[in-house]
């Protein structure tokens, strides 16, 4: 088996001094490209998950490993550098920079993480290309539905050739025809980057076309 791309181990947090468990134990494997779902009510812990998992939060105890490298207690400036190579992050609203076209949304994070604008803009071609957009890449947000500025967002996500994919409600914000053709096209560029992904939702029938469904409760995954 290929070495896990994340790895959770007795992830426990809380808040208010210990008085709320949000998570009591948890502990998640993900391979490449594997496609899991999250599913859990609102105040479940979901979105702490996700957090710890893509290094934005640190749990009170446990481990956080990403492609077999222990990221528990690395500072922060290394923390940073792994967050934005190796994690993709995709959430209900689609946070675009409103005064930038969608390939400029997608060249900004590859600037930052030291890619030359030829080929960061090589980069977000082909992605809006493979997400249906090429028609549309030279339009601002505004100028865009709903589900295209998702599958923008989505394909920001992977701008930087993460190995890991987190997304928290993709397709809640959208109406279920949108949402079944957004979740289509992260589908289909999950399973042709091999990337692993854990995707966080309310909704069942997007969740059984997942390959595995994971349910928080209390504090555990079952």
């Amino acid at each position: 088996m290929s070495e896990a791309v994340l790895h959770l181990s007795g992830i426990r947090k809380s808040y208010r001094k210990g008085e709320i468990a949000v998570l009591r134990g948890v502990d998640l494997t993900l391979q490449p490209g594997e496609v899991v779902a999250l599913v859990a009510p609102s105040g479940a812990g979901k979105s702490t998950l996700l957090h710890i998992a893509g290094l934005l939060d640190t749990p009170d105890t446990g481990e956080v490993a990403l492609n077999g490298r222990r990221m528990t207690g690395l500072d922060d400036r290394t923390r940073t550098t792994a967050r934005r190579r190796e994690v993709g992050f995709v959430y209900q609203f689609h946070h675009l920079l409103p005064e930038f076209s969608a390939t400029e949304n997608l060249v900004l994070p590859q600037l930052a993480d030291g890619v030359s604008r030829r080929a960061a803009e090589a980069r977000a071609t082909e992605l809006l290309d493979q997400m249906g957009l090429a028609s549309r890449a030279g339009h601002r947000p505004a100028a865009l539905s709903g589900g295209e500025q998702q599958r923008v967002a989505i394909a920001r996500a992977l701008a930087n050739a993460p190995r890991l994919l987190l997304a928290d409600e993709p397709t809640g914000n959208l109406d279920p025809e949108t949402s079944d053709r957004v979740f289509e096209a992260l589908m289909r560029l999950v399973r042709e980057t091999g990337l692993a992904a854990l995707i966080a939702t309310h909704n069942h029938a997007l969740a059984a076309r997942m390959d595995r469904v994971l349910r928080l409760e209390q504090g555990l995954l079952v």
